[in-house]
Parts: structure tokens; C-alpha cells; sequence
């Protein structure tokens, strides 16, 4: 393991702050921060932190930031190109990137050229890039590719994660528009105006190829969840007919048949939980947990990740890389 790291981080906005604050209580330490934000450019990253002064200003030069980094911790989209440039700059200073970028956790489904030329650039430079956090990049993917490891041979595979959006910060409300109306929200999460979750297809094709198994087609949709009754959501009271959370999925079928199935939903007031079931030919096993808290439990996957960075190769890796477990669905080897 690596102990002490010294952390770079792109992105200095609420989930970088979190990964700041984890990195320090995991005995690591930031060397540098990346933002775009003009106020806090300048300013110190320990102050910003509410930790005191650690003599590490924010800055807008990603080479002066991350030029004596072990590592670079990267959050700030959710689209891999729209901060591709950004995983290059740090790429080409043969820097090792771990990014919460959610496409970027299986960039080869909606960007295959993109993913090529990062893979190759990464070698080059000497570099490790890897995309995950708690979902994707966990919860609805490793974590049951993990789970399926005991299963002989599988049938089918159902994830769900589901959470209570009144508990979850601002700009996550914002994403999924929250208190909005319906027709709104429906329009915008079509449009892109609003994202709700990103990662459906990503999570499903991780599982698929833990499995080695090729996907005739993948689904994936979403849609504002109706408030049938006046809902609280933290300070806000969520009127009847107003959205008061998402719900969505991704599905991958091999020959017509759905063979994989993630689910996630994010509604206020809504029971805490992630469910896994695999179902085999010769048994079949369920998982259920009490909640993970997404942000807090990013930063800790990220900073997980950093700390086995150095055993990882060049190129650009997806989780299923660095996995020890491989899975076999029913009729794998005719697929």
C-alpha cells in the first residue's frame, strides 16, 4: 500500500472538497487543486476547508498543481468529452488519474474513439486512468460482479440501488429536479437539462464484461417520480403533483433475452438500500444493505483506488481490470 500520498485535485467543488477532507484523515497530502471557479482561485486549500492554512493556493494551471503529485484525484463532470482535455493534461505530465467522471467508468460504450486515444496516450505518457466512484464504479457493478463470483453459472443478475434525495446536497437535488413539475423535468431529463443518473449503461456493461459475454443490446431510461402527497424534503416541502425524486434503469440482453438489470432511484423520503440478486441455474443468492452515503462513500473508493494506483498499469482501466474475479452466465461459451 501507499501511505502518504501527495494528492493533487482537479476540481475543487463539493465532491473534490469531500475527497480533500477524506485524503487528509487517510494520512495522505494535497499538493495542489485545479478549478475554473474565480472565487477560489487564489485561496488557500486548507482554509476553503475550514482546516486552517496548509500553504496550497487554488489554481487555474493544471502543471503547476500537479507536477509533483503521486496522484491526481479528478471530479468535475459527469461527460467524458467534456473533460477529456482535462484527463489529458494530466495524462500528458505522466501523472496517474482517478476521475469520478461517471461515462468514463466504461468510456469504450459511448465513446470508443475517445477511450482508444486515451488508452494510448496514457501508455505513452506512462500513465494509469481509471474511472469509478460508488455508482458507477461500485455499488451497481463491482460490488455484484464480486457478489456473482460464488454463483457457478448465472441466469441473470438484478441490482438496485435506492436513496432518499431530500438527504443528498444541493446540486445533486438540482440534477434530478427536485419540486419541479413533471413535464418539466420529463422534458429536461430528455433534453439533458437535467441528468438524473448517469451510469446505467456503464454499470451494465462493467457486469457484462467481468463475463465475457457479448451484449446483442443495452436499455437504459428514466423518469420523474410524482408526489402523490405533500413530501418534506429537507427544508423544502415537495407539493403534491411536484417531482420528488428519479427512477431509471439499464438493461443488457444477449439474444433477446435480458441477462443483466440495474435499477436506481432517488427519491425524497424514500427507505435507504442496495439489493443484488443473482439468480443461477443451481441456486441462487441475495444481498441487501441498510444505505451507502454516495458522496462520502465516492471519496473513499476514489481514495482507495489511489492507494493501490502504483500497482496498476499503464493505460486507460476500467474496474473490471483490477477485479480478481471473473463470472459465467448460462451459455456463455455460445455467446
Amino acid at each position: 500500500m501507499i501511505m502518504g500520498l501527495r494528492i493533487a485535485i482537479y476540481g475543487f467543488g463539493e465532491i473534490g472538497r469531500l475527497i480533500a477532507r477524506v485524503a487528509l484523515s487517510r494520512g495522505h497530502e494535497i499538493i495542489g487543486a485545479v478549478d475554473i471557479n474565480p472565487e477560489i482561485i487564489g485561496r488557500d486549500v486548507g482554509k476553503i476547508l475550514g482546516l486552517g492554512d496548509l500553504g496550497v493556493k487554488v489554481t487555474r494551471d493544471v502543471e503547476e498543481a500537479v507536477k509533483e503529485c503521486d496522484v491526481a484525484l479528478h471530479a468535475t463532470g459527469s461527460y467524458l468529452p467534456k473533460i477529456y482535455d482535462q484527463i489529458t493534461s494530466v495524462v500528458m505530465l505522466g501523472k496517474p488519474v482517478i476521475s469520478t467522471c461517471e461515462t468514463l467508468a466504461y468510456p469504450y460504450y459511448r465513446y470508443p474513439i475517445l477511450a482508444r486515444k486515451l488508452d494510448e496516450l496514457a501508455r505513452t505518457h506512462g500513465s494509469t486512468i481509471l474511472g469509478s466512484g460508488i455508482n458507477p464504479g461500485f455499488l451497481l457493478d463491482t460490488l455484484v460482479i464480486v457478489a456473482s463470483a460464488t454463483v457457478p453459472i448465472i441466469k441473470k443478475i438484478r441490482a438496485k440501488r435506492c436513496l432518499d434525495a431530500s438527504r443528498r446536497r444541493d446540486s445533486f437535488r438540482r440534477k434530478i429536479g427536485l419540486g419541479l413539475e413533471p413535464s418539466e423535468v420529463a422534458e429536461g431529463l430528455r433534453s439533458g437539462k437535467y441528468s438524473g443518473h448517469v451510469g446505467y449503461a456503464e454499470s451494465v456493461c462493467l457486469i457484462a464484461d467481468a463475463a465475457g459475454i457479448n451484449l446483442s443490446r443495452v436499455e437504459e431510461g428514466q423518469e420523474p417520480v410524482i408526489a402523490d402527497q405533500d413530501v418534506k424534503a429537507g427544508s423544502m416541502i415537495i407539493g403534491r403533483g411536484r417531482v420528488k425524486g428519479v427512477k431509471g434503469y439499464g438493461a443488457g440482453y444477449v439474444n433477446g433475452v435480458e441477462r443483466i438489470r440495474v435499477e436506481f432511484e432517488a427519491v425524497a423520503g424514500a427507505q435507504e438500500y442496495e439489493e443484488i440478486v443473482i439468480e443461477g441455474e443451481e441456486y441462487s443468492i441475495a444481498w441487501r444493505s441498510s444505505g451507502t452515503p454516495g458522496d462520502l462513500g465516492t471519496a473513499s473508493v476514489i481514495l482507495s483506488l489511489a492507494e493501490r494506483v502504483d500497482r496498476m498499469p499503464y493505460g486507460l482501466l476500467t474496474m473490471v481490470d483490477i477485479i480478481p474475479f471473473g463470472i459465467r452466465f448460462v451459455g456463455a461459451a455460445k455467446l
